[in-house]
């Protein structure tokens, strides 16, 4: 099986970023609404291509995730926060979503981040595990924070130390 390749994103990867990210779409990991055209850039002013990191296995992208600032706070930026992450359907259990975390711990590493945190939905319990493999612990639970398809869903806050 070919091992994923990461690489941070350019420009030239807005189209194939933005039809991952709505094909990926899912009421499992996601609180926004279905994407429906005309759909929003997939780079904004707030989080453009360095933000992201990209996975590819031969020559198609099948994976990004979106590293940012958990606040805009000087006395927060030593935290950085994975605040997206997508795996094309196809890819999975390739080991794409284990390559983008490693790769962004790497990342929030080299530019001077000692802790890495993000949000989970409670019910998502393959990124749950997944996650836990990788060394982050449930930092708190903010209990049915959310109201996804009728169901309330808890927000789960998990983090780590680089």
């Amino acid at each position: 099986m070919p091992v994923p390749y990461i690489r941070l994103a350019t420009p030239d990867d807005e189209e194939a970023l933005g039809r991952l990210d709505r094909l990926t779409w899912s009421p499992l990991h996601s609180v926004q609404p279905r994407p429906e055209p005309p759909y929003e850039p997939f780079f904004t002013e707030r989080f453009g291509p360095r933000d992201h990191l990209v996975a590819e296995l031969g020559a198609a992208v099948v994976g990004y995730l979106r590293l940012g600032f958990p606040t805009r706070l000087e006395c927060n930026a030593h935290v950085r926060q994975i605040q997206g992450l997508a795996v094309a359907d196809e890819a999975r259990g390739a080991g794409v979503g284990r390559a983008l975390l490693r790769a962004a711990r790497e990342e929030a590493r080299r530019r001077g981040a000692r802790r890495l945190t993000l949000r989970v939905l409670g019910h998502n319990t393959p990124a749950r595990r997944l996650y836990e493999s990788e060394g982050f612990t449930v930092e708190g639970i903010l209990p049915e924070e959310f109201l996804l398809d009728g169901k309330y869903v808890d927000d789960v806050l998990m983090g780590r130390f680089l």
